[in-house]
């Protein structure tokens, strides 16, 4: 049976991908949109198996390579529709389209599937709100090893298509939550991981801490940084050290600082 082939933007097919932009949806159907030759190739290679692929032949850099990663998309499984240039446009979502999109199931486990391997690290996001800090600390995390990157009180859920291509498809390789700040910090202490809490407000240095056993780093939101429960709760404050005029840095600056100097010392030991 030959593929589907779109050619009209005010098809019905590409009017329900566009509606995936929408936590709603996504929500609603357990599935998301991914844009990108490179973003669903690290999506397949951590063994996401796509619902359907979506491919335009005239946007594609490299068209043997795109029609590589086609036909391994269909061997998947994958249903294969083709679109016309304008077709594509409508559901494409980021500016320089590759000419791939594909509709896949939303990326997180429930806490309760999790497995952490002794000596776990772990990255704790409370509230963090922009997309772009998100996809950014999955960058950092899949680099660094990190066993479980955990939402607490998620503002923007990890299949935003934002959070995706930030994150260079890295929040399928990553193993990634999303929970109540309560539920989080209770899982955390039942699975003996101590909490690492990044604030100003502390004389302890990120170096002196020992950051060599089961710790999750914790960082807060981007305006306010963690919030008095979480700092209250934790069992570790530290601070990154600033000569500067601003009293902070971005936060997917400071998860990566902390998060490498326990890569440091878990390389030392």
């Amino acid at each position: 049976m030959s593929d589907l082939v779109i050619t009209s933007p005010a098809n019905q097919r590409l009017k329900d991908l566009v509606t995936l932009r929408r936590r709603r949806a996504r929500e609603a159907t357990g599935t998301t949109l991914v844009e990108g030759l490179e973003e669903t190739t690290l999506a397949l290679d951590a063994g996401v198996r796509p619902l359907a692929l979506f491919h335009c032949p005239e946007l594609m850099l490299d068209p043997q390579v795109g029609a590589a990663l086609v036909e391994r998309a269909r061997d998947l499984g994958a249903e294969i529709v083709e679109l016309g240039r304008t077709a594509f446009d409508k559901v494409a979502y980021r500016e320089g389209p590759d000419g791939i999109l594909a509709k896949v199931p939303a990326p997180g486990r429930r806490l309760e599937d999790v497995e952490l391997p002794d000596g776990a690290l772990v990255l704790l996001c409370e509230g963090v709100e922009k997309p772009g800090n998100l996809g950014a600390m999955l960058r950092t995390a899949d680099a660094a090893g990190v066993a479980l990157v955990l939402s607490a009180d998620p503002v923007t859920d990890w299949g935003n298509p934002n959070v995706i291509r930030s994150s260079k498809g890295t929040v399928f390789s990553v193993p990634v939550a999303a929970a109540s700040a309560d539920e989080a910090w209770a899982w955390l202490a039942e699975h003996g991981v101590e909490v690492v809490a990044t604030t100003p407000d502390t004389d302890v240095e990120h170096t002196d801490a020992d950051l060599t056993g089961a710790v999750a780093v914790a960082v807060g939101s981007e305006k306010y940084g963690l919030t008095d429960a979480a700092l209250a709760r934790a069992q570790h404050r530290v601070r990154i050290p600033m000569v500067g005029q601003a009293n902070s840095l971005n936060v997917a600056t400071s998860a990566a600082i902390v998060v490498y100097e326990a890569v440091r010392q878990r390389r030392r030991s």
